[in-house]
């Protein structure tokens, strides 16, 4: 795949990487990469279809300042880039989407993964004969999972960390707090049970004025 090489105004590169690949997912584009090299100022490479994908993915993105007239080749930029290897989490029985390919956005069940060849053995679920493939495991991504190993299939939602814990938090406080005040009430009930009475405030049986003096005198 040809590799474009986008212009970006200097210090906004992280920026105009956001919106691109925002734009990317939002619209479906044939853009397979996208690449902010540390240390390059000015520049972030996309690997796309064509030039048109290519331009498209930055449509109304700020600080963006268009292509280079010709595509670039990957032994000019492979020395600023740093090959990871990420495990990919997809299981058997997962139910997945195509990214990429003459297959893209059509979903397959996985039969197979080989984490050491980085592959996946999907099937189609919409061909009428299931017919094993081979892909390679970041062209899929998955979408439903059987988590019960009973059949029932649960749709992957990707739920922020930070998100989770502050809830967790929030219900533990609440629950503290009602246990207390619970507490406190039974208290106060099992008290009323075995001495009979119930605590009343004090009240003023008698008050003395005298207006002469303007002074006032209370006896309780």
């Amino acid at each position: 795949m040809p590799i474009f090489a986008l212009r970006t105004t200097s210090n906004r590169e992280d920026q105009v990487f956001d919106f691109v690949t925002s734009n990317i997912s939002k619209k479906g584009l044939d853009v397979y990469g996208v690449v902010r090299a540390h240390g390059l100022r000015g520049y972030i490479f996309l690997e796309a279809r064509d030039r048109e994908s290519a331009e498209e993915s930055y449509q109304g993105v700020p600080y963006a300042r268009g292509l280079l007239p010709a595509p670039i080749d990957y032994a000019e930029i492979e020395n600023m880039l740093e090959q990871v290897k990420v495990e990919v989490n997809i299981r058997k029985g997962d139910i997945v989407e195509i990214i990429s390919g003459s297959f893209k956005r059509d979903q397959a069940k996985v039969s197979r993964v080989d984490q050491d060849k980085e592959e996946v053995v999907v099937e189609l679920l919409e061909a009428a004969v299931p017919i094993p493939m081979t892909l390679s495991l970041d062209s899929v991504k998955v979408i439903r999972r059987d988590e019960t190993g009973g059949g029932e299939e649960k749709k992957i939602v990707e739920e922020p960390e930070e998100e989770r814990v502050e809830i967790r938090e929030s219900v533990e406080e609440v629950m503290k707090e009602s246990s207390k005040e619970e507490s406190k009430e039974k208290k106060e009930e099992e008290k009323v049970k075995k001495t009979g009475k119930i605590k009343k405030k004090p009240v003023i049986e008698d008050v003395d004025m005298n207006l002469d003096d303007d002074e006032f005198e209370l006896n309780v």
